[in-house]
């Protein structure tokens, strides 16, 4: 594993930057990440209130909040999110955090994925957190199995379909997962539409119905 350093102390990071143990996190790794994500400057109150109110939540609860209760959370907007985390909440406010994010769950208390399940009479590969290993294997079926398990309530309707499309269309033009900044302005979306959408989130919900993951 990668390694970076920043005042002194040296830190285990992913492939992405992602520190890989939430434990070995400190004020100064969020300082010294901070550039990398785009943050000119110091980091503010409300920068410092969003990533306390994360790693918190994580300690209390082994699950990283979802950005709707965060923002609520901590008295933000969507635009005032993206102001103060220009790369993404997850890119941004949970790498800063610490948190080893793979889409909510801190990846010393999961076991690496070994097997996929069956779902209907076609097997896709998911990892542990049932993302799809390969986005070339998605098809409408999976979504709707997969929405099916997130107990939403069905048939999926035309707008999620939309929002669901456009994260396939967009992931095969650029090879990227948009950011939620990116979705909701393509797609005229304030949060509180796009979790009426998708209840699980914006990771856990709309990318994992596309087939997709940020990591």
């Amino acid at each position: 594993m990668p390694r970076v350093t920043f005042r002194g102390k040296s830190y285990e990071v992913d492939a992405a930057g992602f520190l890989t143990d939430f434990r070995d996190w400190s004020e100064d790794f969020a300082r010294g990440v901070a550039p990398e994500v785009g943050i000119k400057g110091e980091l503010t109150d409300k920068h410092w209130q969003l990533i306390r109110y994360i790693r918190s939540t994580v300690a209390d609860h082994r699950q990283c909040p979802l950005v709707y209760a965060a923002c609520r959370a901590i008295g933000l907007r969507l635009r005032e999110l993206q102001a103060l985390f220009p790369s993404g909440y997850l890119r941004g406010a949970c790498r800063l955090a610490g948190v080893t994010y793979k889409e909510g769950f801190l990846n010393y208390w999961l076991p690496e994925p070994e097997a996929a399940p069956a779902i209907s009479d076609k097997v896709y590969r998911v990892d542990a957190r049932g993302f799809l290993i390969d986005p070339a294997e998605w098809d409408e079926q999976f979504a709707v199995h997969k929405a099916h398990e997130l107990k939403m309530a069905e048939p999926l309707t035309p707008h999620q379909w939309r929002i669901i499309r456009y994260l396939r269309e967009r992931f095969q033009k650029s090879g990227q997962v948009p950011t939620i900044y990116d979705l909701c302005a393509d797609n005229e979306l304030e949060l509180d539409e796009l979790e009426r959408l998708f209840p699980d989130g914006y990771h856990r919900g709309a990318v994992k119905l596309a087939g997709l993951k940020v990591r």
